[in-house]
C-alpha cells in the first residue's frame, strides 16, 4: 500500500489533486484538518490569524513534525485498508517524518503555481478566502518558519497547475497512473 503526499503553497490546488486520488480509491487524511479541529474546539473563529497561531502553538507543543506525528495513527490505519493520500504536508520535518516511517511506500507529489495565480485564487475562494496580503504574509510564514521549500524541491512529482482544473486533474491522473 502507497501513502502520497501532497505539498505545495496555499492556493497551488493541493486539495483538489487529493481529491483526484481520492476519487481513484485513495482514503484522504487532510492535515489541515487538525488546526480546523483545534480553533473550533478553542472557540475561535476560523480565519488566517487563529489557524496561524493554532499552528504555531501546536508545533512549539509537538516539534516541526506536528502534523505528521498527530496523524500518523490514522495513516496507518487507513493504510492497513489500501493507499492514503495526504492533503497537506507542511514541513520538511514532516517529510521526512514520514519516509523514515513509510520509506519506499511513501511519495511527495508537489503542486505548484506562481504566487499571482495562488493569491488571486485564494481572494476567490469561498471558503476562508484570502487578501492579497494574508497570501503574502502566508507565504512568507511557509517558507520562513515552517521549512515549507524542503519537501517542494525534493518531491517524486511535481505538477504545475497554471491553467485549468481540467488540466490539474489530466496532469494528476498521470501521476496517479504512475503510483498505482
Amino acid at each position: 500500500m502507497k501513502v502520497v503526499s501532497i505539498v505545495g503553497m496555499a492556493g497551488s490546488g493541493k486539495s483538489e489533486v487529493a481529491r483526484v486520488f481520492e476519487n481513484a480509491g485513495f482514503a484522504k487524511v487532510r492535515f489541515g484538518d487538525i488546526t480546523d479541529e483545534e480553533v473550533q474546539r478553542r472557540g475561535l473563529e476560523l480565519n488566517e490569524s487563529n489557524e496561524r497561531l493554532v499552528r504555531q502553538q501546536l508545533r512549539t507543543e509537538h516539534g516541526m513534525a506536528a502534523y505528521a506525528k498527530l496523524s500518523l495513527p490514522k495513516i496507518d490505519r487507513l493504510l492497513e485498508a489500501g493507499n492514503v493520500v495526504v492533503d497537506g504536508l507542511y514541513s520538511w520535518e514532516e517529510c521526512v517524518l514520514m519516509k523514515d516511517r513509510y520509506g519506499k511506500r511513501l511519495a511527495v507529489v508537489a503542486v505548484w503555481a506562481s504566487p499571482e495565480t495562488r493569491h488571486h485564487r485564494l481572494a476567490r475562494r469561498p471558503v476562508r478566502p484570502l487578501t492579497r496580503e494574508e497570501a503574502a504574509s502566508r507565504d512568507t510564514d511557509e517558507i520562513h518558519n515552517l521549512n515549507k521549500g524542503g519537501p517542494i524541491a525534493m518531491a517524486d512529482f511535481t505538477i504545475v497547475n497554471e491553467s485549468s482544473l481540467k488540466a490539474l486533474e489530466r496532469e494528476t491522473k498521470k501521476v496517479v497512473a504512475a503510483l498505482t
